[in-house]
């Protein structure tokens, strides 16, 4: 008997498991004849800041330009430096330089894969006596996977440069850092909620959230062509609305999210015990931090392709996160800024990374087949 295919990811298990919610409001809104912004979004926005506990959240079209609005709004521009990580999506990096800004890329820590305290505080004196023409001005530290950086130190090394911090959190709805959700602690912080994000809408959309009031009100005229009376650009703005469907969706996944994290955490548990023994190198949660597990990454001593290629025939989905950090990118490649000593653990770890199934909808048994699949690769037996 052939057994169902696992996929790494399904947003579709989602929809299916509250259907009928998401008709329904999907239909009132229809029915409201408001279009653009509106109470959909307003709703969602208000909802999601009494989710994190901040005071604003400015909803807009995707995660790629709410770190966009974000920079903007914390004046990064022409000739102001930007430090982040290059294991991260490309986005991050996109955004930067179309902020305006010139990215600084540092290295990750080994255990978590997020950003490296120290290479950053090396990478911003670095900066400082060598590129002079280029000023530091914010840190986009990545929660990477769902697991939170080490924000303590970066934030300590941060205010110790006069930098600004910029959380991206857009893989890590619901991580805790100290007992602190992610994107309460910088500046302001973007987050995406693209379908595959713990918090998924159905389509794209973002958001940035803060506790400064004046922030705020600079994030929502830059969303939309820099208004902040109608039709009159105060500033230089860009049309970014978050689709009011996806605001009445998101309000629903919200009732759901810390649940939907915590189902994550149990299977992630299943993953850590029945392949504790394997060759596989398996995710490390910090003992200060809550991971969220937005994905279940591992690290292939052996052969990748071998692993994912026999799990394929298997009918177990895998993917790549990601196959090359954006510095070695053909787009990006000798053109960011790096940290003085390079970036050796981005590079060592780049070619054994894979994405196991991992989604709130995944049933127990079906994470146990994927084991039971791995250990027979590994020769560890089923």
């Amino acid at each position: 008997m052939t057994l169902p295919f696992i996929p790494f990811a399904n947003p579709h298990a989602a929809y299916a498991q509250r259907r009928q919610e998401i008709l329904d409001c999907v239909a009132r809104f229809f029915d409201s004849g408001q279009y653009i912004l509106g109470p959909e979004v307003d709703s969602f926005e208000k909802d999601f800041s009494a989710w994190l506990g901040l005071g604003h959240t400015v909803a807009c079209a995707n995660g790629t330009d709410a770190i966009e609005l974000a920079l903007r709004a914390l004046g990064v521009g022409a000739g102001k430096a930007v430090f982040t990580v290059s294991h991260t999506a490309v986005a991050t990096v996109a955004a930067i330089e179309r902020a305006g800004g010139v990215p600084v890329l540092v290295d990750i820590d080994a255990a978590s894969y997020t950003m490296s305290p120290s290479s950053l505080d090396e990478a911003i004196t670095y900066l400082r006596n060598h590129h002079p023409a280029v000023t530091p001005a914010v840190v986009i530290p990545v929660h990477l996977y769902g697991h939170p950086c080490d924000m303590d130190a970066i934030l300590s090394i941060a205010a110790q440069h006069g930098l600004s911090v910029l959380e991206d959190c857009a893989q890590a709805h619901g991580a805790c850092h100290k007992g602190r959700k992610v994107g309460t602690m910088g500046a302001a912080a973007a987050f995406s909620f693209y379908p595959t994000k713990n918090l998924g809408a159905l389509g794209d959309g973002g958001a940035v959230a803060t506790n400064n009031a004046t922030l705020a009100d600079e994030l929502a005229a830059l969303r939309q062509y820099g208004w902040k009376a109608r039709y009159i650009s105060a500033l230089p703005g860009i049309n970014s609305r978050l689709d009011p469907v996806q605001a009445a969706i998101l309000k629903i996944q919200l009732r759901h999210l810390d649940a939907d994290n915590a189902a994550r955490q149990r299977l992630a548990a299943i993953y850590a015990k029945e392949l504790g023994t394997s060759d596989l190198i398996l995710p490390q949660t910090a003992s200060c931090a809550q991971s969220v597990f937005h994905l279940y990454v591992v690290r292939c001593p052996k052969d990748r392709d071998a692993l994912m290629h026999f799990l394929r025939k298997r009918g177990i989905g895998t993917a790549i996160h990601y196959p090359q950090p954006v510095h070695l990118q053909p787009a990006y490649k000798a053109r960011s800024i790096l940290a003085p000593a390079g970036l050796p653990v981005t590079e060592e770890i780049m070619h054994g990374l894979v994405s196991l199934p991992m989604f709130p909808q995944l049933g127990e048994a079906e994470v146990q087949r994927v084991c039971g699949a791995v250990r027979e690769w590994c020769g560890a037996g089923a």
